[in-house]
């Protein structure tokens, strides 16, 4: 490899942990304080970076706040595929998901749905935020559905789809009133209730 190519190695490396830097550092912001609440120069001011270096990687705090978006939903979908795989094959790894969502509720960092809240703060023409969430709720939905169809395999994909939908329902709603109620019974509701309608 010639020294061109590792420099120019070394400076993608750099950029890339800039880059992840300042995700996390807003990720973190606007989950507790709020989109609209979390400004460019504190987003700067946190991350330690100049305002030419955040702008040198997003064009608008609209562009921070789609990473922010598909930052957290990395995780989520990471943590939560890696939690229901160590559940017992069946009903109980489908309905992991309210197990999960309890250990989050449980845990020190949990301020509800970053996607609702997000959603609240924007203004409704502002589409491509909204179909940035969109997106990440069909993408909760169809791991939903992958794990009815591997754990009830006797079903229809037409069943499986229909329950699937039906615990997101449940779930999302866990999510929001836990949240809420600052209390943790919604989750336990709900996950009886998807035990019901999985029987």
């Amino acid at each position: 490899m010639s020294v061109f190519k590792i420099i120019l190695y070394i400076c993608k490396v750099k950029r890339s942990e800039i880059n992840n830097h300042i995700v996390a550092t807003a990720s973190r912001l606007f989950y507790e304080q709020g989109y609209n609440s979390t400004g460019i120069n504190e987003i700067i001011s946190e991350a330690g970076v100049a305002k030419a270096t955040l702008y040198n990687h997003f064009k608008s705090k609209d562009d921070i706040c789609i990473a922010f978006l598909q930052h957290k939903n990395n995780a989520f979908i990471t943590s939560l595929s890696s939690y229901c795989e160590l559940k017992e094959e069946g009903d109980s790894r489908i309905l992991a998901i309210f197990d999960f969502l309890l250990d989050f509720y449980n845990g020190d960092s949990f301020n509800g749905c970053w996607c609702i809240n997000t959603m609240a703060e924007i203004p409704k023409t502002n589409q491509t935020i909204k179909v940035e969430i969109q997106q990440q709720k069909h993408g909760l939905i169809q791991f939903i559905t992958n794990s009815i169809q591997k754990n009830k395999p006797e079903l229809t994909e037409e069943q499986s789809d229909i329950l699937a939908k039906q615990l997101y329902l449940l779930y999302e709603g866990a999510v929001a009133e836990s949240y809420l109620q600052e209390q943790s019974w919604p989750i336990i509701e709900a996950k009886k209730m998807g035990n019901k309608i999985l029987n």
